[in-house]
């Protein structure tokens, strides 16, 4: 039987990752509530920088970039996850699905490039602390996130452009949403050649950031080393925000694509509790890294409890 004549026409997918997920209902609001603090918390981080003037430095245009970042990221995903949870909504439209997959592809390379431009702009405030209002213009920074956000697009673009041409045998997704492994999986294909084409990219840009982000700490450490002990406990506490989530981000990402590759052999269990924890983890875990480790936006927050407070 050809392709042709085996292959359905999709116009929904079937979301069946959560089928033997026992106690959906909790894990469903425990998504919810995840999801609704990471995004209230980052939007609080965007609003503080755009709207204080005094905050309008590269750093914090950073802050607020990695925040875009990740509310495109978890809103990509849990909005999906909680209805098939909480709603027992489990289908999805075909260009929706398709949506939701560029976006979370897109959110998690983003999130690769937000974390090695901020490794980046500590390597120059700690190596060039004098000249670094020179090198990392506010312009220069907004021009290098732009530049970051087109070239992500570029890599994502290939993903659908080598699914939309194929035809699918079935509509069931694997897993709990949809991102280019589970929608590979419904069409009529060997999914191999593609599954390797995404894993060459994958890795380059998996290794790439993560050697640059390596080799900036490096020579922060350098830096740090000749500087004096009262210039060390601030650089360390500056770099100390910026590895937290360096960790979170490519703790589970490492975990999924690399030991898998290697012959780790991970449930599908516990293929999705790492995939939303690498989502849900790094977003509610950023915004509130920095705002408590800021000293700027932590004393603007504690300025706004103290007036509430006052004026009740």
């Amino acid at each position: 039987m050809s392709l042709q004549n085996a292959s359905i026409k999709v116009t929904e997918f079937i979301i069946g990752g959560f089928d033997k997920t026992e106690k959906p209902f909790v894990v469903g609001v425990v998504i919810l509530i995840t999801y609704v603090l990471a995004i209230l918390a980052n939007m609080m981080n965007i609003l503080f920088i755009i709207y204080d003037k005094r905050l309008h430095k590269p750093m914090y245009l950073l802050i607020c970039n990695l925040a875009v970042v990740d509310i495109l990221y978890t809103s990509s995903t849990s909005p999906a996850m909680i209805g098939v949870l909480v709603a027992g909504v489990t289908t999805i439209s075909y260009v929706p699905c398709f949506i939701e997959m560029f976006a979370f592809h897109l959110g998690g390379v983003m999130e690769m490039f937000a974390l090695s431009i901020m490794a980046f702009d500590r390597l120059i405030a700690i190596s060039c602390p004098f000249m670094y209002h020179s090198y990392l213009t506010n312009v220069r920074t907004l021009v290098l996130t732009y530049i970051l956000w087109i070239v992500a697009c570029g890599f994502v673009s290939i993903l659908p452009a080598t699914l939309l041409p194929l035809p699918h045998c079935h509509s069931t997704l694997k897993y709990t949403f949809c991102e280019y492994a589970a929608i590979i999986r419904t069409t009529c294909v060997d999914p191999r050649p593609y599954f390797n084409l995404v894993t060459v990219i994958v890795f380059f840009l998996l290794f790439f950031t993560f050697t640059f982000i390596c080799l900036s700490y490096i020579l922060i450490i350098f830096f740090v080393k000749l500087s004096s002990d009262s210039n060390k406990r601030k650089m360390g506490s500056t770099c100390l925000s910026h590895l937290v989530v360096v960790t979170c981000y490519y703790g589970p990402l490492f975990i999924i694509v690399v030991l898998t590759r290697m012959g780790v052999v991970l449930t599908l269990e516990a293929r999705h509790g790492l995939t939303i924890g690498a989502i849900l983890g790094p977003s509610i875990v950023n915004p509130f890294v920095y705002c408590l480790r800021t000293k700027e936006i932590r004393c603007k927050i504690f300025r706004i409890f103290k007036t509430v407070a006052t004026s009740q």
